[in-house]
């Protein structure tokens, strides 16, 4: 069945997927905003909110809506991005409506209850704590604020210390009413999902918000910082960037295949080179993530102290040699990895509904599967060598944890 889009006269817009074969639903509200767009001052309050809205909503305390979720065998969840927001539920066919419903109350109608802050603070300090005292975690926030330092995309989605306990309840309701607009929400659901009832309950619980759309989060640029935390381990953690690509550049596909050739799996060339012909490293891998207008192609390595500026060297090497020599096979081997990735990624009811929400959110409409498998299929052997060379053609942004790096021999 193909997947539909509809708008409310607000401006919110509501897609469904219906997928025959399921028992079950998946449904979210994504929110086109992040970490990215909160005030100076104030990192963590995107997350703080999502925190604090299940402590209470609607008519609803936190107790009443853990049981009434639980109580029709769902869960309710939600997480925050650098530049997205999502409140998401699983749910039973038939329990649509009650999950639309308590979606609504979290982003609408949340207590903000100002004893309740206080103890959430303490939460959030306790993830906090938990991420900086585990160094494969940290570091890629790490790398984050040196590839885009001084920048809003350069702030970790936790904030810190002094931001977090800047948050009052007034904040909270002032980045609700700022944010969460209409125009830049998408209410999507998947699976054994009647398409008439949820465009029903979206008017019902959304249709009566006033027409608006958040502020564009302020444009970022890549930059070559580093940031090293000489908090001794037993590994150096190694996070090295380069300016990566927009989600709608033209080489956005050509990149995710360099990046997969080089280092995507047990078979790429940095897997192989430093891992099982060098043994330098336990844990190596590339990355490419992108935002709106940038992005970063990245690459993670975990090294014995006294090996770590070898293979940092030999990292960089190796990324040189792939960027000229990738061959066709190496190409191949990446093509159908993507393809079988993004298809069995999409054989859940969750997955379906994250993919047509943020397919939406990213370019405006409903992007179908075979559009994108063609997309990976049109990628040359050039074209992927080039996004590759294009990305190490510019500055580089390191960031490490566990120690100084000794001189590579």
């Amino acid at each position: 069945m193909s997947a539909r889009l509809h708008r409310l006269a607000n401006g919110l817009t509501v897609a469904v997927e219906p997928m025959g074969g399921v028992e079950t639903l998946a449904v979210g509200l994504y929110a086109d905003v992040g970490a990215r767009s909160e005030p100076d001052g104030l990192g963590g309050l995107a997350h703080m909110v999502e925190h604090m809205v299940f402590k209470g909503a609607g008519s609803r305390d936190a107790r009443a809506i853990a049981e009434d979720i639980e109580d029709v065998g769902g869960s309710l969840n939600a997480w925050t991005a650098r530049d997205h927001t999502v409140f998401h539920a699983r749910l039973l066919a038939d329990d649509l409506a009650l999950g639309v419903g308590m979606i609504a109350d979290l982003v609408r109608v949340p207590h903000f209850d100002e004893g309740e802050l206080e103890r959430e603070k303490a939460v959030v300090l306790s993830e906090l704590g938990e991420a900086r005292d585990t160094p494969d975690d940290i570091v890629f926030d790490h790398l984050q604020s040196a590839a885009f330092p001084g920048q809003p995309l350069g702030v970790p989605v936790l904030g810190d210390e002094a931001s977090i306990a800047a948050i009052d309840t007034a904040a909270l309701k002032r980045w609700v009413a700022d944010q969460y607009r209409p125009e830049g929400l998408v209410l999507a659901a998947a699976g054994k999902v009647d398409e008439a009832a949820l465009l029903k309950l979206a008017e019902t619980h959304f249709g009566d918000m006033a027409t608006g759309a958040p502020a564009a989060a302020t444009p970022a640029a890549f930059a070559s910082g580093t940031k090293h935390d000489r908090r001794r381990f037993d590994q150096i953690h190694l996070a090295l960037g380069w300016a990566g690509l927009g989600y709608r550049d033209p080489a956005i596909h050509a990149l995710s295949l360099f990046t997969s050739a080089a280092g995507g799996g047990m078979s790429s060339r940095l897997f192989q080179e430093l891992r099982e012909q060098r043994g330098l490293a336990y844990s190596i891998y590339a990355w490419a993530q992108s935002y709106a207008e940038t992005g970063l192609f990245g690459v993670y390595c975990a090294a014995a102290r006294e090996q770590a500026a070898e293979a940092l060297a030999l990292v960089e090497e190796v990324l040189a040699r792939t960027a000229e020599g990738l061959t066709d096979a190496e190409l191949d081997r990446a093509r159908v990895q993507a393809k079988a990735g993004l298809l069995m990624g999409l054989e859940g009811p969750a997955a379906r509904c994250d993919h047509l929400a943020r397919q939406i959110q990213v370019h405006g409409r409903i992007v179908p599967v075979t559009e994108t498998v063609a997309a990976i299929d049109a990628v040359t052997l050039a074209g992927a060598r080039d996004a590759g060379q294009r990305a190490l053609s510019g500055g580089r942004a390191i960031a490490t944890v566990g120690g100084r790096l000794a001189k590579a021999a």
